[in-house]
């Protein structure tokens, strides 16, 4: 019996005993399984945090917009930036919340944004507790349980609750 040398889809040679030539070959397909679509975008612990974040890095970079994942409190959170004059505007959507940075020449109208209570440590501050940013200057951004609002507000309305953030 003569033996022939054949090879394998891996490339390896191997002797087998001669087969007849009509004899199909048995290929088996398996089919991939399917993978869940991924998700765009970052998982977010702090998305307050991140709205500020991604503000002072448009305002550094001279950016006209920006645009981050919507909710209500991040619209709240706006629409206070744009009662005070820190933005010229801003559109909401089901999706993202697109933010119109405002300047003056070369100059931002915000020039600084700190988170004040951060998912690892809240801040709540009583009526007589409020903070003033720079004197008066700038604005403490607190949610109170009349809804968001700034410290001068919430001061005038004898209203408490937790520091969001200040901005200057």
């Amino acid at each position: 019996m003569e033996m022939e040398r054949t090879t394998t889809d891996a490339g390896a040679a191997t002797d087998q005993a001669a087969r007849p030539a009509a004899e199909p070959r048995v290929r088996r397909v398996v089919a991939a399984a399917k993978k869940p679509p991924k998700k765009k975008g970052v998982a977010v612990n702090d998305p307050v945090g991140d709205m500020l974040t991604r503000v002072r890095n448009a305002v550094g970079a001279r950016h006209e917009t920006v645009e981050i994942p919507t909710s209500r409190l991040k619209s709240d959170i706006a629409k206070i930036l744009k009662a005070e004059g820190y933005i010229s505007g801003y559109e909401a959507n089901a999706t993202a919340l697109t933010i119109k940075l405002k300047y003056s020449g070369k100059i931002s109208a915000l020039t600084g944004a700190d988170r004040v209570s951060r998912p690892g440590r809240r801040i709540y501050a009583r009526r007589d507790e409020l903070p003033r940013v720079l004197g008066g200057l700038g604005v403490a951004i607190v949610s109170t349980s009349a809804g968001v609002m700034t410290g001068r507000e919430a001061r005038r309305r004898r209203l408490g609750g937790e520091v969001l953030a200040q901005v200057w």
